[in-house]
């Protein structure tokens, strides 16, 4: 298939730019994928989609404030993405990042951080990927907590003074987020509350974590012509025993997001069996791919061309998520990361 069979308009005014004021208030467009016949609803209302013996797979990764903006020698304003960590010995910590505008970046560049902080330039690794060892007054995660901004995506404007920055630390994650770890965020769990989690338990209904530490390349567009030819890149992610039970008893799994839905499927068997496994995956999932293991899908609107929006064509059907996507445009459905959300059952 060409990857122009997945490509749609939206105007720029549909791409929302900041959360609703309250989590669990967004739209809901529910989607029925055998039949394409789509519900409209308020995401508060999600329980009664669900039924006892269900379980919800969460992803409990935590977004790190991987934005740093410091300064070269020359006094020009740089900003820095990190990636992610490498192990290295000596003084600093290692990572890979981007960085932005990086044309006149040298190896041996130095960087000024605020808060007493420098980077030093250490390794082309390509085009767009450099390594950097940091240098801080105190240990790393907690300077990064300290001076670090939300790696909100491109689509996403801020400015330092935007009123809204102060909020994206909070709302740029989930309530149950636990393991530090993602650059971007799950964001189908963004609308869970701690009201709609407990009417959820009440119902008889469980929820599982697994972990899956989400990479910047979840915003890429694919480039490739024929969507076969796309590579993931691999993405950290552990699945323990106590989840693993809870998932194999499971009546139906219920997959928060498109990083729950190919961490369970990586480690389940032909059998549908989920296994305790940590490592790491580059599942690439697209229409025509079998689902083991999950049977209904909660997700947020993605960005045409994306690894993101195949995975969602693969599990609710290509015209029927198309039809729906066309649908949420027709009624002004807010789109993206802080954009409203579609449950596939």
């Amino acid at each position: 298939m060409k990857i122009e069979e997945f490509s749609y308009h939206l105007p720029p005014s549909f791409i929302a730019q900041a959360p609703l004021p309250h989590r669990d208030r967004s739209r809901m467009l529910v989607l029925e994928a055998a039949t394409g016949q789509v519900r409209h609803r308020i995401f508060r209302d999600i329980p009664e989609y669900l039924r006892e013996g269900d379980v919800l797979v969460v992803n409990d990764s935590r977004v790190i404030p991987a934005r740093l903006v410091g300064r070269k020698e020359s006094g020009a304003v740089i900003e820095i993405l990190l990636l992610s960590k490498i192990p290295a010995t000596g003084e600093g910590e290692l990572w890979e990042a981007m960085l932005k505008p990086a044309k006149r970046v040298r190896v041996g560049t130095v960087i000024q951080l605020p808060g007493a902080g420098r980077a030093e330039v250490k390794e082309r690794r390509s085009e767009k990927i450099w390594r950097l060892r940091f240098f801080s007054p105190e240990p790393f995660a907690a300077y990064l907590n300290r001076h670090g901004r939300p790696p909100l995506p491109p689509y996403i404007k801020r400015t330092p003074e935007d009123d809204r920055s102060a909020g994206d630390r909070d709302r740029y994650q989930t309530i149950y987020a636990r393991a530090p770890g993602s650059v971007a965020a799950p964001t189908a769990g963004f609308h869970f509350s701690a009201a709609v989690l407990e009417s959820i338990r009440k119902r008889g209904i469980g929820i599982a974590a697994v972990t899956l530490h989400v990479g910047y390349g979840t915003f890429l567009p694919i480039t490739a012509t024929d969507i076969e030819d796309h590579r993931m890149e691999a993405e950290y992610f552990e699945i323990g025993a106590e989840a693993a039970a809870a998932i194999n008893g499971a009546a139906r799994v219920v997959a928060v997001g498109t990083t729950a839905t190919r961490a369970l499927e990586t480690v389940a068997d032909e059998g549908g069996t989920v296994h305790p496994t940590a490592g790491w995956t580059s599942l690439y999932i697209y229409p025509g791919y079998r689902f083991k293991r999950v049977r209904a899908l909660l997700t947020n609107f993605h960005l045409p061309r994306s690894s993101l929006y195949l995975l969602t064509c693969a599990f609710g059907g290509k015209q029927a998520v198309a039809a729906a996507y066309a649908e949420a445009i027709g009624r002004d459905y807010r789109f993206y990361s802080y954009g409203d959300c579609m449950l596939i059952i």
